[in-house]
């Protein structure tokens, strides 16, 4: 009882707080947060993990990648340009990543500022994410609970979508043909107009249908077995945005998806088809120190085996609602910049599964926060704190700290320091806690902490060459790791402990020189993550062993030249032996897969027209799927897109 009074306390507080104090925010003038509207001078549109994790190594891939990987799945785009390992099912199937040497459970994935992880699972199908259907990208690595919330623990995959205010009406076609029968068609429509004198109007409409028929010429590859399946995935984007000539904006955005797998399809017995529907909307409103946001998200998960007609449902709503308020505590024009952003977070969750312990559970969740900023010229310090609140479950509380300063700056050379402390949570899904038999809703909260330290420098050798270079060091701790417990029956335990340590190195060379560009970016990681905790005495043989299916070395290598709008790219990933038993007595080989992309433009009349192609798996490498199986070798894809001249509305 006191615990209930003490936070309702707490939210009264904050309410008051939100509504009773006149503040303006204030523009941010570093490159951390490029994703201001400048149409009032001072609204920030930055989301909180852009703004507040100063220390800690935030990596944003820029256009020209967006575009090269635009017929795309996350998994693609992700696996050759961060050293992020992805755990894949076959071409069209499940795909789920290891950030820094945690689960699949540990990535938090946002859309426009929201976690869009399956509830009853916890993770999301990069497979089933298309590149083109957003317009910003960034992955932000290390524990972000403190502003995210749960499933941030190994890092947090940030998706967003960016209003143009350009007047006119924009047409995007898109058709790609590709090897074993598999094609893609799209569709996107942007438009911008003013409406009346003080409001103007930015929308994007895109639409998708990918069909993977993966019609393989043999059923076998080096004698190893290759897996039929097709998939078929459907989507709609649709993003609003108002905007009031005082800074006041309101959007809505709408995400619609529809993915359906099928595996052995030509086999009536054994079979199997997955079938996975999200409806996402939300609703922002955001004045230059207030911003309100409600959401609902829609999944529906169908699986059936053999007999199609009588699948397993599993359908869950959230409801979310979120309200944030800015403080700027220093005068706009003073050398010192410390901003202060309060606010709360409600979601109610209701979910109908088969084989739960209840046909019907609901269960509402909560969260406080309080991020601070400071900035000055050389120094900038993030200090944050959360608080979530679950039905029948006790998060603990996460802070976190970090901070940058620029040791040289000068206009040929900058280098800065970097560091982060914090801690991280995971609510357990509710798969885990609410399956019949094996569930266990008494299961406690992962807890995580988060230490990293880094270095990222620049060097201008001319007006023609530059260079970037990052190195980051890391080490988390993960506690009561959940674990499907096979020596008792899969029920579901708090058993593990999970460390995971690392480092990281990323640079870039760029060249720019009479119409010509060129460059290449290396990246490479090191990641040991294994258990460090007995439970029973078969644990005790897995201690200090490389987690299952995480390279302990991985790297990426992506180089270009460009002479006009013809370009040339390779783009290579490199991955050390994947164990795929505890113990580490059987792995799968470590494996180098190539990638050359040749694109250029032209016109057809007025209208530009940009070709691609590409041939993936250049070398034919083998490598394999979780099943085992073997993927597919060397494969073709042509991509045409056309950009209808733009028309004023």
């Amino acid at each position: 009882m006191k615990q209930d009074t003490l936070r309702w306390w707490i939210i009264v507080l904050l309410v008051g707080l939100l509504a009773g104090h006149r503040s303006n925010a204030q523009t941010d003038s570093l490159a951390r947060s490029a994703t201001v509207v400048s149409l009032a001078a001072i609204t920030v549109r930055a989301i909180a993990p852009e703004r507040f994790l100063a220390g800690q190594k935030l990596q944003r891939i820029d256009s020209a990648t967006l575009l090269q990987f635009r017929f795309g799945s996350l998994t693609d785009l992700l696996s050759l340009n961060t050293p992020m390992a992805f755990k894949s099912y076959g071409p069209g199937q499940l795909a789920t990543v290891s950030f820094r040497g945690t689960s699949a459970n540990h990535t938090a994935v946002l859309w426009n500022g929201i976690n869009i992880n399956q509830p009853n699972l916890g993770q999301t199908d990069f497979s089933t994410l298309p590149v083109a259907g957003f317009d910003r990208l960034a992955v932000q690595y290390g524990s972000s609970a403190s502003v995210v919330g749960s499933d941030a623990v190994g890092g947090s995959i940030l998706l967003g979508s960016t209003p143009v205010w350009q007047p006119g009406i924009r047409v995007t076609f898109g058709q790609q043909l590709a090897s074993f029968q598999n094609n893609q068609t799209q569709l996107g429509v942007r438009y911008s107009t003013e409406l009346g004198s003080a409001w103007k109007l930015s929308g994007k409409t895109f639409a998708y249908r990918n069909q993977f028929n993966n019609a393989y010429p043999s059923p076998e590859r080096r004698n190893y077995f290759l897996e039929r399946s097709t998939t078929a995935q459907r989507g709609l984007v649709q993003d609003l945005y108002f905007m009031h000539k005082s800074g006041r904006q309101v959007s809505v955005n709408v995400w619609l998806t529809d993915n359906d797998l099928i595996l052995a399809p030509q086999d009536t017995i054994a079979r199997e088809r997955t079938r996975t529907q999200s409806a996402r909307f939300l609703t922002t409103y955001e004045t230059n120190h207030l911003t309100l946001r409600l959401g609902w998200t829609h999944d529906i998960l169908d699986y059936a085996k053999s007999n199609f007609a009588l699948p397993s449902h599993t359908q869950t709503d959230r409801f979310i609602s979120r309200v944030e308020r800015e403080f700027a505590l220093t005068p706009t024009k003073a050398s010192l910049s410390l901003n202060l952003r309060v606010g709360g977070e409600w979601s109610h969750y209701r979910t109908r599964t088969d084989g739960y312990i209840s046909p019907l559970i609901e269960e509402d969740r909560g969260d406080l926060y309080a991020l601070l900023r400071l900035q000055t010229n050389r120094w900038l310090v993030s200090a944050n704190l959360r608080q979530a609140f679950v039905t029948r479950f006790n998060p603990p509380i996460t802070p976190s700290l970090g901070a940058e300063y620029r040791i040289v700056q000068r206009p040929a050379f900058g280098l800065t320091a970097k560091g982060a402390i914090s801690r991280s949570y995971r609510v357990p899904t509710l798969n885990e806690r609410y399956w019949a038999d094996l569930g266990n809703p008494n299961l406690l909260p992962e807890s995580g902490f988060n230490l990293e330290a880094g270095l990222a420098s620049s060097l201008v050798f001319n007006e023609h060459l530059n260079l970037t270079a990052e190195a980051t060091v890391y080490r988390n701790r993960v506690d009561n790791w959940t674990y499907w417990n096979p020596t008792t029956n899969y029920h579901v335990e708090n058993l593990q402990l999970v460390v995971a340590r690392g480092g990281e190195l990323i640079t870039s060379l760029a060249y720019v020189h009479n119409g010509w560009r060129a460059g290449v970016r290396i990246g490479y990681a090191l990641t040991r993550s294994s258990q460090e905790r007995a439970y029973d005495t078969y644990s005790e043989d897995v201690i200090g062993k490389q987690l299952v299916y995480v390279p302990i070395h991985t790297e990426t290598l992506n180089a270009y030249v460009q002479r006009g709008q013809t370009r040339l790219s390779v783009q290579t990933q490199a991955s050390s032996r994947r164990y795929i038993t505890f113990d580490n007595s059987q792995f799968f080989k470590g494996v180098t897969l190539t990638n050359v992309l040749l694109e250029t433009t032209t016109k057809l009349g007025p209208v530009p027209v940009r070709l691609q192609g590409q041939i993936n798996n250049v070398f034919d490498a083998l490598s394999f799927s979780i099943k085992r199986n073997a993927l597919p070798g060397r494969n073709w894809a042509l991509n045409l897109i056309i950009n209808f001249p733009s028309n004023k509305l």
